[in-house]
């Protein structure tokens, strides 16, 4: 696996982004204000933000507005097979979703958590 970016989830996606872009002046490299979903790249690593309500969907979960039971941050990392590392994880650590096609995100993804409860996704390109 290769840790590609770490994804802050958040509530209030276009003044996050602002603060990102505007307040650091860290580079866009994917997305705008109102995508709800952007990429930024600073001193070779990338952050994305992402807004909350969608990543508890991709991953069917319910949205909560309790920021106290709320997902706020993921670990993303690409591997060469999502099919192959899930094949390889499914017995060591429960998924929350199998592999699925995110066809608008252009990716293939399971997600699973750490034993702090931290978000984890996998992803391919597809």
């Amino acid at each position: 696996m290769e840790l590609t970016h770490v994804r802050l989830l958040a509530d209030n996606y276009k003044e996050c982004f602002l603060f990102y872009r505007d307040v650091l002046g860290f580079e866009v490299t994917w997305g705008n204000e109102n995508s709800n979903y952007a990429d930024f790249k600073f001193n070779g690593v990338t952050l994305g933000l992402f807004e909350r309500r969608q990543m508890a969907e991709a991953i069917g979960e319910e949205y909560s507005a309790n920021i106290e039971m709320a997902d706020r941050a993921a670990l993303i990392f690409k591997v060469d097979n999502v099919e192959e590392a899930y094949q390889q994880l499914k017995n060591k650590v429960k998924f929350i979703s199998k592999p699925t096609e995110q066809k608008d995100w252009m990716i293939k993804v399971a997600h699973f958590r750490d034993p702090a409860g931290t978000l984890i996704e996998i992803y391919e390109n597809l």
